[in-house]
């Protein structure tokens, strides 16, 4: 369980992700996030993909002409009369750009207890805007305004950067909370809430820091009757060199040495059965197959693995 005495204000952290300049490293924004909580280790899990958004408008030299493209082209196409043509017209004659708003994603994480749900996630992006694209190109004129917000053809321009660099808050996430709301599903348990729970059974949780490792990634999705549905979702963070287990044919003692070296390239003991959880480098019929050796005379698996794996085997799941 989440100790007591930890406590992170959200305004607070909105309030110096607002006040700070990226860097390089993030090492500024990382700094002065630790102070909030000296005594709670606040580590940066994992930057995700970059993504791209659309952006607003600038003139020629880079001038601010609006922050929101799309609302600016809605509002334009009214001032104009709602007439194609003399919107066009109108944006030629400026000489418009189009930016977009590139960005990743920080995954900043505290432990907050011995148990895999037991720390708290920080999610901030770290955004740039751009120059993108001229708004309309005089030699494939958009036949709506879909066109001028999302042109299939762009007239591209050589990037250029619109101000600084900055940060954004997005969210902190309890993930202790978090879980035991998600685990109020009236159906059946979450396969993230049961691989957390599976992780606190093992010898992993002896050996390693999930939220090291390991993230959630919330989101919401529509159900079939239109009702808004939490989920949540497990990202794996690391970027090590992990061996692929592809002979699938290898038992007994071929089959452990396998798994011992993915372990200890992955860290911790146990680890083969998480990844083979989430479809990462360890197909699920390694898990049939461990299971097969122990249930013999060749067993190497502690005796809390090897019950994790039987529950596993009667009820499979992935996440």
């Amino acid at each position: 369980m989440t100790d007591a005495t930890f406590t992170l204000d959200g305004q607070a952290i909105a309030k110096i992700v607002k006040q700070t300049l990226p860097d390089a490293e993030d090492e500024l924004l990382l700094s002065k996030l630790k102070q909030l909580n000296p005594n709670y280790p606040l580590h940066l899990s994992y930057t995700g993909a970059e993504w791209y958004r659309i952006g607003g408008i600038v003139d020629i030299n880079g001038k601010r002409i609006a922050s929101d493209l799309i609302e600016w082209t809605e509002r334009t196409f009214k001032e104009c009369g709602q007439n194609l043509h003399t919107f066009i017209d109108y944006a030629l004659e400026q000489n418009l750009i189009a930016t977009r708003i590139t960005g990743k994603t920080l995954y900043l994480v505290i432990k907050t207890g011995s148990k895999a749900e037991d720390f708290v996630q920080i999610e901030i992006d770290k955004t740039q805007e751009i120059s993108d694209r001229f708004l309309v190109d005089e030699q494939n004129l958009p036949e709506d305004l879909e066109e001028f917000i999302d042109p299939l053809y762009p007239k591209t321009i050589q990037p250029f950067a619109i101000g600084t660099a900055r940060y954004q808050y997005r969210r902190k996430t309890d993930v202790t909370i978090f879980m035991a709301e998600m685990s109020k599903h009236p159906f059946s348990e979450h396969p993230a809430q049961r691989f957390m729970d599976d992780f606190n059974r093992s010898s992993a949780r002896h050996n390693t820091t999930f939220c090291h490792d390991w993230i959630i990634h919330p989101f919401r999705h529509t159900g079939r009757f239109g009702e808004q549905i939490v989920n949540v979702d497990i990202i794996n963070t690391q970027q090590k060199n992990i061996p692929y287990l592809e002979n699938l044919n290898a038992k007994g003692t071929a089959l452990h040495t396998q798994l011992n070296r993915f372990d200890r390239q992955a860290g911790y003991p146990f680890a083969w059965f998480f990844y083979m959880l989430k479809g990462l480098w360890v197909p699920t019929q390694i898990g049939v197959t461990v299971f097969k050796d122990i249930s013999k005379d060749f067993s190497y698996l502690p005796e809390r693995d090897v019950a994790v794996l039987k529950d596993w085997i009667s009820t499979p799941y992935s996440v």
